[in-house]
């Protein structure tokens, strides 16, 4: 089992500001699962319009830190790193559910697990929390693809 700090993260992943949405990788184990960790600021740059009277951070950006956390496993998991020659694409996003808004202040945990990888193509179980409060989960679907 590994953690992961953000200048690690950063070589794994090629999201970057304001797209980065993995601060951090509590535990991991590659072919298994992770647990990782976004810590969600006031300074975020969607809280302004999202929204301006009640601040929540959007559900599809949740989704987005479940599948980043889940390319940061894929990776982990093959020995290898993001490169510019490819891009990691969701091909699916089954099951999704919200079920309480995140906001300024709140650690979002992010616990993803391998269910299967078949042809390239991975699928994970994913939920994230706020403490133990599963605030929403998803079964996320990912493939790396070359870039043209």
């Amino acid at each position: 089992m590994t953690s992961m700090d953000i200048r690690e993260i950063l070589e794994y992943l090629p999201h970057r500001y304001p797209f980065l949405l993995v601060d951090r990788v509590l535990e991991c184990v590659p072919g298994e699962r992770i647990l990782a960790l976004k810590n969600v600021s006031i300074n975020e740059p969607f809280f302004p319009g999202h929204f301006p009277h009640h601040p929540v951070m959007p559900g599809v950006l949740i989704i987005e830190a479940l599948a980043q956390a889940a390319a940061l496993l894929s990776f982990k998991t093959q020995g290898n790193k993001s490169d510019d020659k490819s891009v990691y694409y969701f091909v699916g996003i089954d099951n999704a559910r919200f079920k309480k808004p995140v906001i300024a202040g709140d650690q979002l945990l992010l616990d993803v697990a391998i269910m299967r990888n078949m042809r390239g193509i991975w699928k994970f179980a994913g939920k994230a929390r706020v403490g133990e409060q599963v605030v929403a989960e998803a079964e996320l679907m990912c493939t790396m693809r070359a870039i043209p």
